[in-house]
């Protein structure tokens, strides 16, 4: 079982096959699901070229790799889940475009008062969300968006945390 970041990240390292990405995936996630990303290379275009050329040849070149390779990113993910007992979901970025294909949609649990209850169903009520969940996850896109400094801070401060715990003393 493949339980250390790093090794995970070697790992995926040694699986994808040479030539899918113009550098080395980049492996994160959580507890539920480990999200592995590869940068394309950039179509060329000739000169003159318009932004919106960019974004379709951007889309394309995106839309080729994941039909072009589904059956051994499938065959990938398998023995990565079967080591981990973790969701395996690709990315993939293509100039600043970004994808996420089909990925892991995780119910969470909480409390919530009266006053808090009354801002989701506000903006169900709004329709800017569809249900009280949908409005939650609006709500904490919303906190990443604006606060997401701080948020990386805190998790760089996690794996400083991590790294001191792996090497303290065992129990």
């Amino acid at each position: 079982m493949i339980t250390n970041r790093q090794h995970l990240q070697a790992w995926f390292a040694g699986q994808v096959p040479d030539g899918w990405f113009s550098g080395p995936v980049e492996v994160g996630g959580d507890r539920d699901e480990i999200l592995v990303t590869g940068t394309l290379a950039e179509p060329s275009l000739p000169e003159g070229a318009t932004d919106d050329d960019r974004v379709v040849a951007q889309s394309s070149r995106i839309v080729r790799f994941r039909e072009d390779t589904r059956e051994q990113r499938i065959a990938i993910a398998t023995q990565a889940e079967a080591a981990t007992e973790t969701k395996v979901s690709w990315a993939v970025t293509c100039g600043p475009r970004r994808e996420v294909f089909t990925n892991l949609s995780a119910p969470v649990m909480t409390r919530l008062r009266l006053a808090e209850r009354q801002v989701l169903d506000t903006l169900v009520n709004a329709g800017v969300a569809r249900s009280r969940s949908d409005a939650m996850a609006w709500c904490v896109r919303l906190v990443g968006q604006h606060q997401g400094d701080w948020i990386e801070q805190l998790r760089a401060a996690m794996v400083e945390v991590d790294r001191v715990r792996e090497t303290g003393p065992t129990a």
